[in-house]
């Protein structure tokens, strides 16, 4: 049987409940995303990115506060690739735990992943991605002024560094990816969006940049470069939803890809939860794929076509 392949994209705060942030908290909630990707691994070839918003903003809480000369601030680059050697043991070892409690063993590996962008894109003439701790407006307009951040007030809640989110437009490990795939090991790339580097002019050689990409868009770009059949946002709601939260909300089931940016258009979705999903979903399904957004507990039906919204070009 020849199997599809999917690339299962998860929110970093699918692994935070209720703000409990230790390890041993956010390691028990790894274990059902364990057991639902062992549960696919017998009808699907296997690719996982993941979030990290909640935890790479803790390591650079932990990176700022205990800074020192002798031990530096790691810079954000630095730090998402920490966050991805963090989630993905975490979900490698849930993984695994989930085959032996069926009494199999299947091969699980991280990569620790890197995304190209474009140091001329919009992004970093605006940056608009709130990373890190909060702070009082005199201590942020300082940190500003010592460490050349943008700094702005967010939502009230006082004020922090923003960094830009720039589009990702390679992975620089696609081959190794993909090769591990087709020797059937399930893949975890891309973690936090990716590690966000770019080419230098002359040498094209790698630097790393600060900034944060978006897991969805880098999660669609694994998915389209991968050869992927079935590009998947994993979010806490079963369905999209039109007017959600409201009396009138309605699911959406299945649609077209041409039908849901419609919708987006008029402002249905928000930029700052559904709406980058969704935008990738439909970036996937235009170029001949089959994009899902759902939950995991509807993670199996969804991909038999009988639950979660369901996008085809």
């Amino acid at each position: 049987m020849v199997k599809k392949r999917i690339v299962l994209a998860l929110g970093g705060n699918a692994l935070q409940k209720n703000g409990e942030a230790s390890a041993e908290a956010q390691k028990s909630i790894a274990m059902s995303v364990g057991r639902a990707v062992a549960n696919l691994a017998d009808k699907y070839e296997i690719i996982l990115a993941h979030g990290n918003g909640p935890q790479v903003g803790n390591i650079l809480i932990h990176e700022e506060t205990a800074a020192s000369d002798k031990a530096p601030a790691m810079p954000l680059e630095t730090a998402v690739a920490m966050s991805q050697g963090q989630i993905g043991y975490w979900l490698t070892q849930a993984i695994n735990n989930a085959f032996i409690m069926e009494g199999k063993r299947h091969k699980v590996v991280t990569i620790v992943s890197q995304i190209v962008v474009d140091r001329a894109d919009p992004a970093f003439k605006n940056p608009t991605k709130p990373i890190g701790q909060f702070y009082t407006e005199k201590e942020a307009k300082s940190l500003a002024r010592e460490k050349g951040w943008t700094v702005k007030e967010d939502a009230g809640r006082g004020w922090r560094r923003v960094v830009a989110s720039p589009k990702p437009i390679d992975i620089v490990e696609k081959k190794a990816i993909t090769e591990l795939v087709e020797e059937g090991i399930i893949v975890i790339a891309a973690g936090g969006g990716g590690i966000p580097v770019y080419r230098t002019k002359i040498l094209k050689r790698l630097k790393g940049i600060d900034a944060v990409i978006d897991k969805d868009y880098a999660a669609e770009k694994l998915a389209e470069l991968t050869k992927a059949d079935i590009f998947i946002s994993c979010t806490a709601v079963p369905n999209v939803y039109i007017n959600y939260g409201l009396e009138n909300q309605q699911k959406i089931e299945k649609i077209s890809a041409e039908e849901i940016k419609n919708l987006a258009k008029y402002g249905y979705f928000k930029s700052g939860s559904m709406l980058p999903k969704v935008e990738a979903a439909i970036n996937f399904a235009k170029k001949g794929g089959i994009g899902i957004i759902t939950d995991i507990n509807h993670l199996e039906e969804a991909l038999a076509g009988k639950a979660g919204t369901i996008i085809t070009k």
